[in-house]
C-alpha cells in the first residue's frame, strides 16, 4: 500500500542552520525506493529551501505554509494573499515598528530594518551552535543565507505570507486581534533572545488545506498520510493526516496535539518515525 509522508523542514529535516542527520537522508530515500511518496511541507518559500534538503529528493513540495504546492514543474496549489491584505499587513507593521519579511513562491523580501536584526541573530546563533555541535561530535554547520531582496521590489499580488520580528513579547496575540478573522497569525520558529516572532497568512490557507488538496489530486486518503513537524504551522497538518508525528524537539503542547512523538531532529527523528510507521 502506498503511503505519503509530509515533512516539515526546519527542526524536522534540517536543524535550524544547515545540519541534517545522515539517517534522515537514508530514511527518505529508502521510503521512496519502497514505493511511498515523500513531500516537503514547509513554511519556507520554494526559493528559500536549503539546497542540501532539495538534494535528498522528494515527490513534491508544499511551501509558504500551504499557499503553494508543486509536483515536478506543475503548480497544483496556488493561493497568494489578496493585495489589499498585504497592504493591511504592511500598514500594521509600520504603525508598530515591526520588522518583517514578505514571501512569494520564488523568494523572500525584507523590510529595511530586518537585515541588521537577522545579522545579529545569525552571529549569536552560529556561535552557540558551533559549541553544541562540537560537543555532539558533529561537523560545524555552514549556514546558508540568501540575502533577501528589499521589500520595495516585491510584487504585492504574489505575496503568500509574512514573517515578523517584533521587540514586543505579545505581538502574536496583538496582531491576531488587530488584523481580524481574515488572517492566520501563529508563533514563529526563530529562537530569538527577546521580543517575539510570528507568521501571518490568509485564514484558511495552511499546510492542512494544501495537504487536503494534494491528497485529493493524488487519489489518496487521510488514512494514507503521515505528517511530521515541530512548529506551530504544523498544527493543521496534524489535524488532516491519519498519522501525525511531533518531533522530540517540539514544544510539549505540540507533542500533545500530535499524540505520537519521535526523537529529535539530530537524534534520528525522521528515521525512527518512518521505521515505526513501516515505511522502511
Amino acid at each position: 500500500m502506498t503511503r505519503i509522508a509530509f515533512l516539515d523542514v526546519d527542526g524536522t529535516i534540517l536543524e535550524h542552520g544547515s545540519v541534517i542527520a545522515p539517517s534522515t537522508v537514508t530514511a527518505i530515500r529508502r521510503a521512496r525506493e519502497n514505493g511511498h511518496l515523500v513531500w516537503l511541507s514547509t513554511g519556507r518559500s520554494a526559493g528559500d529551501i536549503h539546497p542540501d534538503v532539495r538534494a535528498i529528493g522528494f515527490d513534491g513540495a508544499i511551501t509558504n505554509g500551504g499557499a503553494y504546492a508543486t509536483r515536478a514543474d506543475e503548480l497544483i496549489v496556488d493561493r497568494p494573499m489578496p493585495r489589499g491584505d498585504v497592504e493591511a499587513l504592511e500598514r500594521y507593521f509600520a504603525a508598530h515598528g515591526i520588522h518583517y519579511f514578505l514571501q512569494t513562491h520564488g523568494g523572500v523580501y525584507a523590510s529595511e530594518g530586518m537585515g541588521p536584526v537577522m545579522a545579529e541573530y545569525r552571529r549569536e546563533r552560529h556561535a552557540q551552535r558551533a559549541a553544541e555541535l562540537e560537543a555532539q561530535g558533529l561537523p560545524s554547520e555552514q549556514p546558508l543565507w540568501n540575502e533577501p531582496k528589499p521589500v520595495s521590489d516585491v510584487d504585492r499580488d504574489a505575496v503568500a505570507k509574512a514573517v515578523f520580528v517584533s521587540p514586543s513579547t505579545d505581538t502574536v496575540a496583538h496582531a491576531a486581534a488587530a488584523l481580524g478573522d481574515g488572517f492566520h497569525v501563529i508563533p514563529g520558529s526563530i529562537p530569538l533572545p527577546g521580543g517575539s516572532n510570528g507568521e501571518i497568512g490568509q485564514a484558511g490557507v495552511t499546510k492542512g488545506s494544501a495537504i487536503t488538496s494534494v491528497l485529493a489530486q493524488l487519489g489518496l486518503s487521510a488514512a494514507d498520510a503521515i505528517g511530521i513537524g515541530d512548529s506551530w504551522n504544523d498544527v493543521e497538518m496534524f489535524e488532516v493526516v491519519g498519522s501525525p508525528v511531533a518531533m522530540g524537539n517540539a514544544v510539549p503542547e505540540l507533542q500533545k496535539l500530535a499524540g505520537r512523538v519521535t526523537t529529535s531532529v539530530l537524534d534520528d527523528g525522521v528515521h525512527n518515525a518512518f521505521a515505526e510507521l513501516g515505511l522502511i
